[in-house]
């Protein structure tokens, strides 16, 4: 009997799905549990498990497609069964194929029609479908973007002519890198969003919309933690970053706060007595917020390797569902880039978002006085309808002292 293959739910947030690649061919046999599609989530890469057993009978879907969760993608069946009934009854509609659109510049009024660029290739890559669209894995992608290669002027030696990992690294080692699409001035592009930054857009929109903000920030001496950290750096393989410490003085915080720690639920909230911590990585199409289970019950160190590891993991839109959901805090972290403070938005339906800024070296009052210090500011933005400005207070006063005082985190 042949058996629907449908869009999978593959996020909480995930309305929709793109088509990366299909693994097997119409006609070819499939057996259950063999990886069927690679799968474009709002999160991640997903490899889809086949049903059952069979041949592929029919890809409705294509590779580059769109298809709505839920809508039928293909067929397996056996070779003479008769699918056409379940292709015209099915529901909801089949997911339509929409291939990304080409950039489109457009000239300022009034002036002449800009000229293209001498593209640097002249020859199409293989990896470049006639719609304009590169296939590429996500690791290409990213490490293409790293060192400014056009990744649509690489020769790509994966399935199909996809673009992969070695073949830019060939062209990074060659010296022949193509550059990056240069832009006219004075033009605009439409740029389609990725699905990552469509749900980003949606689901913000209904935090700042749904739940009212109010914002409170706190500054930190740091150099306790500057020192703590060089002590366990000296003492383990392992280098461990200030986020590392920040996760666990905020968890250490989190469980003498369970107000703070908190869903929203209407006539009622849910307090959790345990941290379940995102940590927020950028990709370039926006961000993705992998999360350390139990950080209440781990070490500095345990918290270091899951990051390491989730961190990396995402970049290459490799995670599962289970390690991009079910979050009950948040920390975003722009220090790195030399953003002193900032505010987030509340990633639902989390009652709380901890906004970190950069350790800054500036003048500060020690015993009357006048030295150089090392301080770091935190912004907390809360749900009011479960969190008051006493309680953000109090849960910021512990934090700053588990930071200037590390060494109880080792407790």
């Amino acid at each position: 009997m042949a058996t629907k293959i449908m869009m999978p739910k593959l996020s909480d947030t995930m309305e929709e799905g793109v088509i990366l690649k299909w693994v097997r061919k119409e006609g070819e046999k499939v057996k259950q549990g063999e990886t069927l599609v690679e799968i474009e989530s709002d999160k991640a890469d997903m490899e889809l498990e086949a049903y059952d057993s069979g041949v592929l009978r029919k890809i409705v879907v294509p590779e580059g497609g769109k298809a709505a969760i839920g809508a039928l993608i293909a067929v397996i069946g056996d070779p003479n069964e008769d699918i056409s009934g379940m292709l015209a009854d099915d529901s909801p509609a089949p997911g339509k194929a929409v291939p990304p659109e080409k950039p489109k510049e457009t000239a300022p009024k009034g002036a002449a029609p800009a000229q293209s660029p001498t593209p640097a290739t002249p020859v199409q890559p293989a990896g470049q479908p006639g719609d304009g669209r590169t296939k590429a894995s996500p690791l290409a992608k990213r490490l293409a973007q790293e060192h400014h290669v056009n990744i649509a002027g690489v020769q790509g030696s994966g399935p199909q002519g996809r673009v992969i990992k070695r073949d830019v690294e060939g062209v990074l080692s060659s010296g022949s890198a193509v550059p990056q699409r240069t832009h006219l001035a004075g033009t605009s592009e439409d740029v389609a969003l990725s699905p990552i930054r469509k749900t980003i857009a949606k689901r913000m929109t209904e935090s700042k919309t749904t739940a009212p903000h109010f914002y409170v920030t706190i500054e930190a001496d740091m150099e306790p933690a500057m020192t703590f950290r060089e002590q366990l750096n000296a003492a383990s393989e392992s280098k461990i970053s200030f986020t590392d410490i920040l996760i666990k003085a905020t968890a250490s915080a989190l469980m003498r706060h369970p107000q703070i720690n908190a869903t929203y639920l209407g006539d009622s909230m849910k307090q959790y007595h345990y941290v379940h911590m995102a940590v927020a990585v950028a990709l370039d199409e926006g961000l993705v917020t992998p999360i350390i289970r139990n950080c209440e019950q781990k070490g500095i160190a345990a918290i270091n390797a899951d990051l390491r590891d989730l961190a990396e993991r995402a970049r290459n839109r490799k995670l599962k569902p289970e390690e991009y959901t079910g979050a009950t805090f948040t920390i975003s972290n722009l220090g790195m880039y030399g953003v002193e403070d900032f505010v987030a938005i509340i990633n639902p339906p989390e009652g709380a978002i901890l906004a970190v800024g950069s350790i800054v070296e500036k003048p500060v009052v020690k015993k009357g006085a006048i030295v150089i210090g090392h301080t770091m500011k935190m912004t907390l933005s809360s749900d009011h309808r479960i969190i008051d400005g006493a309680v953000a207070a109090r849960f910021l006063q512990d934090l700053k002292k588990f930071l200037e005082n590390p060494a109880s985190l080792a407790l």
